[in-house]
């Protein structure tokens, strides 16, 4: 969900999705007008996941190839002109033929799952708690307009303070995340170093495995939070939390505070014309 506050695409398909599962299993939890079978919490959690599923779907390929492109070197000037002045260089071109095979553009989609996961599904149910219960009190009050600029204001400051505090719990995997590519990039270089991640990720190996190192003879995110903790506890894997947790009030606050404005209004137009 974070990437999706920079990314139009990725976010229609995000919300998209979010509503669709949303909807559905609010309407499968109370067939019948039965008892609801599960919280609210757990689907809200279920359909942000999905969402993000549907999300990192679309994001992988672009950052497969995004991160390819950045290792190739471009040519100078003067040698480009002069091996071909008429058809200049495409590094487009040359990522994707390093790609045999469509599926190869999907490569890493399960580690960039695993990094976002944890935090949409602990924001999002979290902020629709906080954005009903705000509503719900100013209806006791009898302060409650339902106005765009009352939707867009507490609706921002829900999904801000739900982002800080989940931004804020999963900095230690953003931590982790940060020194395993850190020492990836360090370790590897060229073209025989890519041989070898794509040799390294075609064998099958094991949850334990992918998470000690086992096998390979790489670090797993359990070692490394070990060593951070060694070098600084439990507050190195927090560092940075402060800081990311203000981003993440700032963008989720006004991404989904201008999103839930926009949908009201929508709807009550819809509802206008259909009168």
């Amino acid at each position: 969900m974070e990437i999706c506050f920079a990314n139009k695409p990725l976010a229609g398909a995000f919300f998209t999705t979010y509503e669709s599962v949303k909807s559905a299993l609010k309407r499968v939890n109370t067939y019948n007008g039965s008892s609801p079978l599960l919280p609210q919490p757990i689907i809200h959690s279920a359909a942000s996941a999905t969402a993000e599923l549907v999300a990192c779907f679309i994001l992988t390929p672009a950052e497969v190839l995004k991160t390819n492109a950045q290792m190739i070197r471009q040519p100078t000037k003067s040698s480009a002109s002069q091996s071909s002045p008429l058809r200049p260089t495409s590094v487009t071109l040359q990522v994707l033929k390093r790609f045999k095979q469509p599926s190869q553009l999907w490569t890493g989609y399960t580690a960039l799952a695993a990094r976002n996961l944890p935090f949409t599904a602990m924001q999002f149910p979290l902020f629709e708690y906080l954005k009903e219960t705000a509503q719900d009190y100013r209806k006791r009050k009898g302060t409650h307009s339902g106005s765009l600029l009352e939707t867009g204001v507490v609706t921002g400051l829900s999904a801000g303070s739900a982002g800080s505090l989940a931004a804020w719990i999963t900095t230690p995997v953003d931590v982790i995340k940060t020194r395993l590519m850190l020492k990836a990039a360090a370790g590897s270089s060229g073209a025989k170093a890519t041989k070898e991640v794509e040799k390294t990720r075609s064998q099958a190996k094991s949850p334990h495995e992918l998470a000690t190192g086992e096998r390979t003879g790489k670090k797993g995110g359990f070692q490394v939070a070990r060593e951070v903790m060694a070098e600084n506890g439990v507050k190195g894997l927090f560092r940075g939390a402060a800081l990311r947790s203000f981003w993440t009030f700032l963008g989720s606050g006004l991404y989904l505070g201008v999103y839930e404005s926009g949908r009201v209004h929508l709807g009550q137009q819809h509802e206008g014309s259909q009168e």
